[in-house]
């Protein structure tokens, strides 16, 4: 039998080699700030938003405007040029680098997504690749 034939065994599944790039302490305040900051519909100041993601080792550009209810999974992995939107309910799981240009709009409800499964191995494993884009690129909302 092929192994594109077999079925997923998750009992088989093995990520280790994944490491999040941080220690797990900057990691558990990372979530912490998140879930109040970020994912949080009432915090709406993209200035201190800006400033966060600086601390948690992001590269952040002049007047970029980040919006309520954003999900970041790892801002240390994180670039973003000057003068971009990040719009309302923007998902970045960015288990690797994710760079995102000057001028760029991502729109409300998109999500960018570094990390998948292989479906055609049994073991159902992970894959990471990197996202660029390029100044002025718009992903419309609700783009995956």
């Amino acid at each position: 039998m092929s192994d594109s034939n077999k079925r997923t065994d998750l009992s088989q599944f093995d990520n280790s080699w994944f490491h999040p790039g941080v220690s797990g302490l900057k990691w558990a305040l990372w979530h912490i700030c998140n879930a109040c900051f970020f994912q949080n519909p009432l915090s709406v100041w993209s200035g201190g938003k800006r400033f966060l993601l600086r601390m948690f080792g992001a590269k952040i550009g002049k007047s970029v405007i980040i919006k309520h209810r954003v999900n970041i999974k790892y801002p240390w992995r994180l670039m973003v040029g000057d003068c971009s939107w990040i719009g309302e309910g923007v998902w970045i799981e960015n288990h690797v680098q994710v760079s995102i240009g000057a001028n760029c709009c991502l729109s409300q409800d998109a999500l960018l997504l570094t990390g998948n499964h292989n479906y055609k191995k049994s073991t159902f494993d992970l894959i990471v690749r990197e996202i660029k884009l390029e100044d002025g690129v718009w992903i419309g909302a609700r783009a995956m």
